[in-house]
């Protein structure tokens, strides 16, 4: 079974994530756009990189699993508007290469690991505490968004495991 963890939003990070195992994990791609140059995720580099790592398996062993975000009080409209934005993007995709898709709210996942009330930085270390031998790609404290992917995609199979 294959499990992509996913942290959407323009600085977050696709996890790929077989048998308890990272196999890799992405920064979301982005490109610029309009005379602002600001970011947007690039859906076209999403499909590529997901489709790289699922052309070879059933659809039926594979599951998407995308942090449910929603508006957070003291978010300004615009940021909000975009953060929506790449979640509707992400969801597209999926749909589009009909890959079967789960939502996890953050508190969910947190609360799995501890990490309600804690600092952002909190989930790089959770994840190079669960998988040490992935500390050097953690190294940096703008890999919270990859070590969020990782926890999501952790957290469904941690879960998925239990369900069985």
């Amino acid at each position: 079974m294959l499990i992509i963890g996913i942290d959407p939003g323009i600085t977050g990070s696709i996890c790929f994530f077989q048998d308890g195992k990272i196999i890799d994990v992405v920064e979301m791609p982005n490109m610029l756009e309009g005379k602002k140059n600001k970011k947007q995720v690039n859906g076209a580099q999403v499909f590529h990189e997901i489709f790289l790592r699922t052309k070879a398996i059933t659809k039926e062993n594979i599951k998407v699993v995308i942090e449910q975000v929603s508006a957070m009080p003291g978010q300004g409209v615009t940021s909000m508007f975009n953060f929506g934005q790449s979640f509707g993007i992400l969801k597209g995709i999926c749909s589009a290469m009909q890959l079967p898709m789960y939502f996890v709210r953050p508190t969910k996942w947190k609360k799995y690991f501890n990490l309600i009330n804690s600092e952002k930085d909190a989930s790089r270390t959770k994840a190079i505490e669960v998988f040490p031998y992935f500390s050097s790609e953690l190294s940096r404290k703008k890999d919270s968004n990859k070590a969020d992917a990782i926890l999501i995609a952790s957290f469904y199979y941690e879960t998925y495991k239990l369900d069985e």
